[in-house]
């Protein structure tokens, strides 16, 4: 390939950097190469399937924790993990897994019923704090269980029949209920282990899991290395021995150790740096695929002025989403006027709010002011591990202020902050505007939609809406899909047309950057799920 001169140059300076920032990291640590090392963005937060959100920390996770379900490394469809089967009843309800002969954790003790149930009781509980937990909220009294309105631990619809035995009681029918037992937040952790080291029970050694690899080394702004568990149950298709995964957030850095070979995949588009996407879409390395994702922006509506939904409606009105996807994403992406994406199974969004300058002004009038005046300051925050204003979030966030200076006369300012200091302000409501971004944990609008009802962890808005969560709630008890699909289109439409908490902005592509000689076992897929032990990195 090749590439204009001046581009070469700043990627040469920037090469001797990174290999200076990358020495300096391992120093200390002279091992050999793994079999395989993975560009994975921002360091990971918690490798507690309970804790985790970011795919920094979900893709490590899902390499060392499986549930009863996993994902199928093709197609993401739900496939047999730790139970070998389950049955259904005919009305949807009821669930019965039945656990491997052959599952035990990495230290030889066997994976039970009971170690299921514990795992699920402890996302169930307020003190663990998972933002996740309303995945488990389709298990009978679960919701209630969570909120401590009810006691009865008998009437909970997670019973044990035996060690090998798990029977699962829905409210509803629930066609994903096998994909939510395959996401990692219902991975199995080690009971006795939790029990007797608490919050640091990460640091145990040995640490048992119940996945493919176990953690072998975690050095902060080095690398998370992990090595293969001997004793999964599946451990004969596992194909690495060894893997490293890089926190690596500067788009020079990782795309130059890539070239040099020093890493085989990159698995996040914004780490290639994007003035040579359009050279490199052209190459065998880039791998495109459609995604279930969305960009968008999330305004915090328990704060003045954006409680109001004319404030909110007119800033996502004087949002040009088409500018910025092609002045700065520059990859193909759809722009988005609604959140769930095209391609969600079963289900087609209503439009939102278009692109409307002079509505969008008219709006902002209405809500006290006319042309910007008297707006107080404001900022729009987004998260960068490294990299600066080169971050495509920072050209975004540049590119927003100047359409809202423009459209409505007001003056955001920018606040970059480190991701994890980023998630928490955002999660606290300690935000004006802030950049976002989901992707589908499963292949159904509730994956999107769920996201905002008033109860659920990962709404980080502050905004809640009976009527939606009455429609979101009563489409959860419909078998028919049609109907089902028109109580979703009416709770959408208060979400990104009438209340407008958010502003979608594109659907994303999905990507990964590898030379298909070198690295097999990596496949495109609709939930951009790409389990580590179907991976595997072919030498010559």
């Amino acid at each position: 390939m090749s590439f204009p001169a001046s581009a070469l140059l700043r990627m040469r300076r920037a090469f001797c950097l990174s290999v200076i920032l990358f020495l300096v990291a391992g120093c200390g640590h002279h091992e050999p190469r793994a079999d395989l090392v993975i560009i994975n963005n921002a360091e990971p937060g918690s490798l507690d399937p309970a804790m985790g959100t970011g795919y920094e920390e979900l893709r490590i996770i899902l390499g060392l924790w499986e549930g009863l379900m996993r994902v199928d490394p093709r197609t993401a469809q739900p496939i047999p993990g730790l139970a070998e089967r389950y049955e259904v009843t005919p009305d949807g309800l009821v669930y019965t897994f039945h656990l491997r002969s052959n599952a035990v954790w990495s230290t030889g003790e066997p994976i039970t019923a009971r170690d299921v149930e514990y795992s699920w009781l402890r996302v169930l509980t307020k003190a663990t704090g998972s933002e996740y937990v309303g995945q488990l909220f389709y298990i009978k009294n679960a919701e209630p269980w969570y909120n401590e309105t009810m006691k009865d631990r008998s009437k909970l619809g997670i019973q044990i029949i035996d060690d090998r035995t798990l029977r699962v009681e829905l409210n509803n029918p629930t066609a994903f209920f096998p994909s939510l037992c395959a996401f990692q937040t219902l991975a199995v952790v080690p009971r006795w282990i939790i029990e007797k080291h608490d919050d640091r029970w990460l640091r145990a050694r040995p640490l048992p899991v119940s996945g493919a690899y176990q953690l072998e080394a975690w050095r902060v702004n080095d690398k998370v290395r992990l090595r293969k568990n001997p004793l999964y149950w599946d451990a004969a298709n596992t194909h690495c021995e060894v893997i490293d995964l890089l926190p690596i957030g500067t788009p020079a850095t990782a795309f130059n150790l890539y070239r040099s070979g020093d890493v085989d995949i990159i698995w996040d588009k914004e780490l290639v740096p994007p003035e040579l996407l359009a050279t490199l879409r052209d190459t065998p390395d880039y791998h495109g695929f459609p995604y279930l994702a969305t960009y968008f922006i999330r305004f915090n509506t328990t704060k003045k002025p954006f409680n109001d939904a004319r404030v909110r409606r007119a800033f996502t009105m004087a949002i040009d989403r088409q500018r910025i996807v092609d002045k700065i994403v520059k990859s193909g992406e759809p722009v988005a006027t609604h959140l769930v994406p095209p391609g969600t199974a079963n289900y087609e969004s209503p439009a939102g709010l278009p692109y409307d300058v002079p509505q969008a002004r008219r709006l902002l009038a209405e809500a006290g002011f006319p042309e910007g005046k008297n707006f107080p300051p404001f900022e729009y925050f987004f998260d960068a591990s490294a990299g600066g204003a080169a971050k495509i979030h920072a050209k975004i966030g540049v590119e927003l202020q100047e359409m809202w200076q423009s459209a409505l006369g007001v003056k955001a300012g920018l606040r970059q902050m480190e991701k994890k200091v980023f998630l928490k302000a955002q999660s606290a409501l300690e935000y004006d505007i802030s950049r976002s971004s989901w992707g589908g944990d499963y292949n159904d609008p509730n994956t999107f939609l769920d996201l905002f009802l008033s109860n659920n962890g990962n709404n980080r808005t502050g905004w809640t809406n009976a009527h939606y969560d009455t429609l979101m709630k009563e489409a959860s008890l419909l078998t028919d899909l049609t109907r089902r699909a028109a109580l979703l289109r009416e709770a959408e439409t208060i979400l990104v047309r009438e209340e407008a908490p958010i502003a979608p902005i594109y659907f994303n592509i999905g990507f990964n950057y590898y030379h298909p000689t070198n690295v097999q076992g990596l496949w495109g897929n609709i939930l951009d799920v790409h389990p580590l032990n179907a991976i595997r990195r072919v030498v010559k």
